[in-house]
């Protein structure tokens, strides 16, 4: 049994991110969401993360209630360059400041110097795991791949995080299992699955066929092929022998991923049955949910899917908005929905994701079936306010922290 943390006698919380806030992509919706909640609970919460430079000036913004926005910078040609910058300007920013009652982060980037000197920064260490680079580097950024020395400097500070974390956090079932595998601590992680905003993904029964129009198919996040976006491309071409279809590609493009996707898509752009979109606020992305027949979520087999393992935030929002899905039968995708809930398929196959989709069409009754189980499964299990209310009882019951309302109570009968 490990020793438990001690309470908290710093001040404040920092929850610091090498991600870019804010931003459409699913990290920054996460971030805010579990920023949002620790500052009504606790108050006194700094974020540090990746200023956005269309939107976000540099000084200090006020986020929400609790909440400061620290605005930093990351520069450099490649990702170790900039996680250097990041580190470099999070310790500027440091100096000088007291001591953290709980030092809240996301990734090693950030992580692991605030790991090696622990006792100096922080009463507690909060390690929020979505993923880590030895898994995902690779996929991200292909020509490091091979590069064997930086994944062992990788690991070591993941090894580092992870056995200095006081409370491990994370989305997935799987991912706790690899953390545990990894030497982590069974008592020391809590599970909190990513959650959806039912205001802003609103639901709509789906879509009746008409006559004449084709089937709108929606993929929306990373244009790689560890998240199957190939199967999608492929899907739509062998869909198209068959009926009129159109698929809507909606996500971030670095420049040479672009011409990849593009070369990769080929006749399909030709023919006017691909659109290309850049990633969307919520408020859009949740009308084109509205506006397509089937999602689709195609994540293949691989060690970031079936090892790893993720919560497609992606899944959820559709499940929300009422629009049928198809989704690869993996264990993390049955953890969010089940075979009534979704169209469950094998993964990897651009013909299974036809069949589906075929499927669907020749059943007006099964699609508005799934869509309503899908809702309701979102509403019961994956608000935004159940992983919220998840985060701050971690807090309080691995740290013993108490409330900004029961500090307040509790000064204001002294005074009395």
């Amino acid at each position: 049994m490990g020793v438990s943390p001690p309470s908290p006698s710093g001040t404040g919380i920092i929850y610091a991110s090498f991600d870019r806030f804010p931003a459409p992509k699913g990290a920054a919706v996460h971030i805010r969401a579990f920023v949002e909640a620790l500052g009504e609970a606790f108050g006194g919460v700094d974020l540090l993360a990746l200023r956005d430079a269309s939107t976000v000036g540099t000084g200090p913004l006020p986020l929400a209630e609790g909440v400061t926005y620290h605005p930093l910078e990351a520069r450099g040609r490649d990702l170790v360059a900039q996680a250097l910058s990041f580190r470099a300007h999070l310790a500027a920013w440091w100096r000088d400041r007291p001591r953290a009652a709980v030092v809240h982060v996301r990734s090693i980037f950030e992580g692991y110097p605030v790991a090696r000197r622990k006792e100096a920064l922080t009463d507690a260490l909060v390690f929020e795991v979505n993923g880590l680079p030895s898994i995902e580097l690779k996929y991200h950024h292909p020509d490091v791949a091979e590069d064997a020395e930086l994944l062992r400097k990788l690991v070591a500070q993941e090894d580092l995080c992870l056995s200095r974390a006081d409370l491990l956090v994370t989305p997935s079932e799987v991912t706790a299992e690899y953390l545990v595998k990894r030497g982590a601590e069974p008592g020391r992680v809590r599970v909190i699955p990513n959650g959806v905003d039912l205001e802003v993904f609103r639901y709509a029964p789906p879509r009746p066929p008409e006559a004449g129009r084709p089937v709108r198919l929606l993929y929306s996040g990373t244009m790689t092929s560890w998240q199957g976006v190939h199967h999608a491309i492929e899907a739509c071409r062998l869909l198209r022998r068959e009926l009129p279809a159109v698929l809507t590609l909606v996500g971030p493009l670095r420049k040479n991923g672009r011409r990849a996707l593009m070369d990769r898509c080929g006749d399909l752009l030709l023919e006017g049955a691909v659109e290309l979109l850049e990633p969307l606020p919520q408020e859009e992305l949740a009308r084109l949910h509205h506006q397509s027949d089937v999602v689709l979520v195609p994540l293949p087999v691989n060690d970031r899917n079936c090892v790893q393992g993720c919560c497609p935030l992606k899944l959820l929002e559709a499940m929300a908005t009422g629009t049928p899905v198809v989704a690869s039968n993996l264990p993390v995708v049955r953890t969010l929905a089940g075979p009534d809930e979704v169209m469950l398929i094998r993964p990897g196959s651009a013909k299974a994701i036809v069949e589906a989709v075929k499927a669907l069409r020749a059943d007006e009754a099964l699609g508005p079936a799934l869509s309503a189980k899908a809702r309701a499964r979102v509403e019961r299990d994956f608000p935004w306010g159940r992983a919220q209310a998840a985060l701050v009882r971690a807090y309080e019951e691995t740290f013993g922290m108490a409330r900004a309302s029961t500090r307040r109570s509790t000064s204001a009968s002294l005074l009395a």
